[in-house]
Parts: C-alpha cells; structure tokens; sequence
C-alpha cells in the first residue's frame, strides 16, 4: 500500500494566512486538469464512494497535498472554488466552536436570507457545523454544483457577520483578538464573492 502522509493540523487562525506559491502556467494547467478529472470522476460514480473520500480527504491527508494542486490557481475558477471550500471545511473541522460562535452571532446580526440559504439548523452546534461543511461539499461532487457554492458562499457572509460584531466587542479591551476577527471577516468576505462569482460561471458553462 502507497504510505500516505500524516494530516496536517492547523489552527484556525491560520485559515486566514493560508496562500499559495509562485503561479506558473504549468501550475496553473495541472490544477484545472486536475480539479475537473476528479470532480468528474466523483459525479459518475453513483455509488457515492469516491465523493466520501473526497471529503474525508483532509482529514487523512492534510490540506498540503491540496494546496500543491490548486492554491495557485485563480481565484474564480474550478481548482479555486475547490481550494476555497476545503479551507471553509479545515476551519471549521479544526476549530468547530469559533465557528459556531462566529455563525450563531451572524445569524442573529445579519438581515438576509443567507443564514438560510446556508442551510445550518437555529441555532446550529459546533457538531452541526461540522455536518453543515460536509453536507455542502458532498453537494459539490454528488448533487448541484452552483447550489453548493451558493450555499458556501451563504455560509461565508454568515461568518463575516458573525466575525465583524464580534471584533467590534473585543475593539475596546483586547485590540489584538480584535483584529484577529476583522482579518477573518475580510477574508470570507473575499471566499464569498469568490464563490458566488464561481457559481455563475458554472450555470452558464464557464467555470474551468
């Protein structure tokens, strides 16, 4: 049997120091090459088990083999809606009560029907979380794609929500974890157009 590396076990503040190495071309075409013979190879197998290895990928392995294939890849693009996902999963995964901290305070901030969209029970656990993230990756390789992204992309501006009214509580005492906070709103701010950019692409057959 092929030795698998050891997963790799991030903080969840390093979810917003995450970047990718130098763009080449070469890197570029492996990572759209890449990101659509998997995707393809999960959508057609109707038994469900290549999208469930695929979501369980992190955990096994890590998120470095990931990032050697697509973290450089543009933004709005497959390889870069994938990469972008698999970070929410990682954040979530291994911090999964600033999560549901940050998605809770959202919820309850922000006036639109992305709490929703997102789809998290109210007012959603840490574990429930967790099922959330999975639940929208195995609609990415089993179910519909752009709906996936949407819902991430939900997901996303729930927590920059969440994320923002929490930074503006620490702003007065703790000037540091404030900040800490707004970096992470700017940073799903940013996943968010990302994503909902990507699902666009996919419904009028422009997403590679």
């Amino acid at each position: 049997m092929p030795e698998h590396h050891r997963p790799v076990r991030r903080p969840s503040a390093a979810f917003d120091n995450l970047v990718g190495s130098a763009d080449s071309a070469e890197a570029v075409r492996v990572a759209h090459a890449t990101a659509s013979a998997l995707l393809t190879r999960a959508r057609e197998d109707e038994s469900g088990e290549s999208a469930e290895r695929l979501i369980a990928f992190t955990a096994e392995h890590g998120i470095d083999d990931i990032a050697e294939l697509w973290a450089t890849a543009p933004a709005v693009s497959l390889p870069g809606a994938l990469w972008r996902l698999y970070l929410l999963q990682l954040a979530i995964h291994s911090d999964p009560q600033t999560s549901a901290l940050l998605y809770e305070r959202g919820r309850v901030e922000l006036a639109s029907a992305d709490a929703v969209v997102a789809g998290a029970p109210a007012p959603a656990s840490p574990e429930e979380l967790v099922a959330l993230i999975d639940t929208i990756l195995r609609g990415v390789f089993r179910g519909d794609f752009s709906v996936a992204l949407d819902r991430a992309a939900a997901f996303c501006r729930v927590q920059v929500s969440g994320a923002t009214h929490v930074a503006d509580d620490y702003e007065s005492t703790e000037a540091e974890r404030a900040s800490e906070f707004t970096t992470r709103a700017r940073r799903l701010h940013t996943y968010a157009n990302d994503l909902t950019a990507a699902s666009g692409l996919w419904r009028v057959g422009g997403l590679n």
